[in-house]
């Protein structure tokens, strides 16, 4: 297996031949960081803007070619947003800011070695571009994020759509614009036919709950684009929740008001509902109830990669996340690092993690770096503190919900309407900056402006 040393030119690191000791000893800090998303992207940026080539090698492991902020992913199904205008190239960003890109998945962690394996590189025809190699690391971050938990559910890997990654979202919203397309041709041929668009989306938590209503926002576009007599009204969609209520991390009033909108709208909400099986056109719930749907949507929960169970002497949660201490340090290895996701740190007095959300990925990359920083000035690492800073859940175009300021009034600041959508989109303005820096995360935002009006509202390709 080759090793990865990442030489220092403009290049991204290649496999080549093992150094000897002497010149793996000259070779500059090498800091992995596995995992492209909010937290890894911008620790990157902010280390590499630091520290630069000249004394560390900054290196992003990452599966994907770009990045796109994963809470815009029910958009992009929609096809409200085009991800070929908003999303970033390592490539390029890694340039810009001092690190290198390395295109590839990981496959495993050498402690003993200080190593990464990654899998070979295949292209789309199955045949390698590069074979298994490694990489080198002298401190390495894990922030490979989650994955949807279908929690061994029959049937759900077979027929059910996630919305993990770009792709998956590209394959939802092509596969709804086919159906789209379908019932318009049935009612052209036949107006008095009662033929709809089923979908049903398994998950009451932000995921579900704004793709629902962007899937309305979206129907009722597609007149314009060709679909003359398609139009929201033959858009059923079901959200099916097993908890009690949608929406559990906010206040009880919040979530009855999304769902009244939800209903409003057209959504049939199943509260308390257990989703037992997946069918290739249906959803059977536990009480016995078969829900007929073109379109299936797993977003009830999610989970840890499997493969971090899998590095030996790394302990792991029941969810398979990284047990890590206040410094964000895995538990059994103190050069080992994870942050986001697939991280769990209980806080001092607390009963649970750190949610999963992105807010607390942002905080964790803050405080790597800042460690960073103090490592090289010989000082002690400094704990992460999580400050829950509340909830947002858009409905579109039709509303937004929320808590604010969760540590400070104990997530009690409920606010709703154009103030709550206002702090929803600054919230994406903010990861703008965090991965862009300021100028251009302020030109990112003009352009955003600009383009709502000069390109279409929908992505129908």
């Amino acid at each position: 297996m080759a090793v990865a040393y990442a030489p220092d030119t403009d290049d991204e690191p290649l496999a080549g031949p093992q150094k000897t000791v002497e010149g793996q000893r000259a070779l500059k800090t090498q800091i992995v960081v596995v995992g492209g998303g909010a937290g890894g992207l911008e620790l990157v940026r902010k280390l590499g803007a630091r520290f630069g080539r000249e004394r560390h090698d900054i290196i992003l492991v990452e599966r994907n070619a770009t990045h796109i902020w994963k809470p815009l992913l029910h958009e992009v199904a929609a096809g409200s947003l085009d991800a070929n205008m908003d999303e970033l190239g390592y490539r390029s960003h890694g340039k810009r800011w001092g690190y290198r890109f390395f295109y590839g998945a990981m496959q495993g962690v050498d402690r003993a070695r200080k190593r990464v394996r990654l899998a070979p590189i295949l292209d789309e025809d199955g045949a390698e571009i590069m074979g298994a190699h490694e990489i080198r690391y002298d401190w390495l971050v894990l922030a490979i994020g989650s994955e949807s938990n279908d929690f061994g559910t029959p049937g759900v890997r077979e027929h059910c759509l996630f919305l993990d990654s770009r792709t998956q979202a590209d394959r939802f919203r092509q596969k709804l614009l086919n159906q789209c397309l379908r019932v318009s041709r049935q009612l052209s041929l036949d107006a008095t036919s009662d033929a709809c668009v089923k979908v049903v989306i398994v998950g009451g938590g932000a995921t579900g709950v704004e793709l629902a209503a962007e899937l309305y926002n979206a129907a009722a576009g597609l007149r314009h684009y060709g679909l003359e007599v398609f139009d929201e009204s033959r858009l059923k969609v079901t959200l099916v929740e097993a908890g009690p209520r949608i929406l559990p991390a906010l206040p009880e009033s919040l979530a009855d008001a999304a769902r009244e909108e939800l209903e409003a709208l057209g959504v049939r909400v199943l509260a308390g509902a257990q989703v037992v099986e997946a069918r290739a056109d249906a959803m059977v719930l536990k009480s016995g109830e078969v829900i007929d749907a073109d379109i299936r949507v797993w977003a009830a929960g999610v989970k840890a990669p499997a493969l971090l169970s899998g590095i030996e002497g790394l302990e792991t949660n029941r969810a398979g996340q990284l047990v890590v201490t206040g410094t964000l340090q895995t538990t059994n290895d103190e050069r080992i690092f994870a942050l986001g996701d697939c991280a769990s740190f209980v806080p001092p007095g607390a009963d649970r993690p750190v949610p999963p959300r992105a807010q607390a990925a942002h905080q964790m990359a803050d405080v790597l770096f800042d460690n960073h920083c103090r490592v090289q000035q010989g000082k002690t690492l400094k704990p992460f503190a999580y400050h829950d800073h509340g909830s947002l859940v858009s409905l579109s175009r039709f509303s937004t919900v929320g808590s604010l300021m969760g540590n400070l009034l104990g997530g009690r600041m409920a606010v709703e309407g154009r103030l709550a959508r206002f702090v929803y989109v600054s919230l994406y303005r903010m990861h703008l900056m965090a991965i862009h820096g300021w100028l251009k995360g302020l030109a990112m935002i003009a352009w955003g402006h600009v383009s709502q009006i000069i390109r279409p509202k929908l992505k129908l390709h």
